[in-house]
Parts: structure tokens; sequence; C-alpha cells
């Protein structure tokens, strides 16, 4: 599966004239980790708030269920993008938390995409004081984070 999702990678970059190295991880349960590494196209790849990057990562889903059948998670990474990313998001949701124990209102997080709302469901999942739920219907979700004994306005 790695060489059939790092040749369908390498012909996406080609189409759109983008030369970089794709090194392609097994995650487990149906996921892998397609990492991209150029000198020179990195903003190119990630683009502006990490849409380029997010429409790399979809249409390459969207190309592999085309020659497989089967759906498999794919993560695209440029760099470290991602672990920056999702560093900065654990900051944010560890900020809301606090600020929604401290002062038992919902903290409404806006501007998230679904894998970001995800990587804060996950984190704050291991938090006993609080607990999140997304809300509203895309493209206007958005995630809350309550203290438990709260409930979101």
């Amino acid at each position: 599966m790695n060489k059939t999702i790092q040749e369908l990678t390498e012909k996406l970059l080609s189409f759109a004239g983008v030369s970089a190295q794709v090194e392609v991880i097994d995650m487990g349960e149906n996921t892998y980790e397609v990492n991209l590494s150029t000198d020179d196209e990195t903003g190119l790849l990630i683009g502006f708030r990490g849409e380029n990057i997010n429409a790399i990562q979809t249409v390459l889903g969207i190309m592999l269920k085309g020659t497989t059948g089967e759906w498999y998670r794919l993560v695209v990474n440029v760099g470290d993008y991602r672990e920056k990313q999702e560093e900065k998001l654990k900051e944010l949701a560890t900020q809301s938390s606090d600020r929604a124990v401290e002062t038992k209102e919902p903290q409404p997080i806006y501007n998230l995409n679904a894998g970001q709302r995800r990587v804060v469901h996950m984190f704050l999942s291991e938090r006993k004081d609080v607990e999140t739920v997304s809300e509203g219907v895309e493209p206007e979700r958005y995630l809350v984070i309550k203290h438990k004994n709260t409930k979101a306005k």
C-alpha cells in the first residue's frame, strides 16, 4: 500500500508542477502518514492557514479510494507543520479549558476544521474536569469546551 500511496502522491504533485520527496509511513489501522519534503516549495505545499496541505490530503484520499476501492485515513505533512499546529492547538485547548473550569462558562473555539477539532477533543478527553462538544453545521461548526457541570449556551 505504501508504494501505491507514494506513486499517487508523486502523480498529484507532478500535476501541480511541484517537486518534493515523498515518504509514506504505515501507522496501522488503515492509517498512513505521507511526509513531503522540499527545499523551496514548503510554503506552496502548506498554503494559507494550511489550505493547500489539507486539499492535497483530501484529493489524495479520493485518488486512493478510486484506485483501491477502500477508504484509508491519510495524514499529509510537510516538514514539521502538523506537529507545530498540533502543539498550538493543545496550547489553545489548555488555555480555554482552564478558563472554562475557572469561570464555569463554556468556552467556544471557532475556525477549526474537522481535523483540528478532533485533535482538541482527543487531547482534552484525558481531563476529567471538562468535556468538549462540536456544535453547529459546516462550515460554521465550532468546538465548545465546558466545565463538567455546565451546559453550552
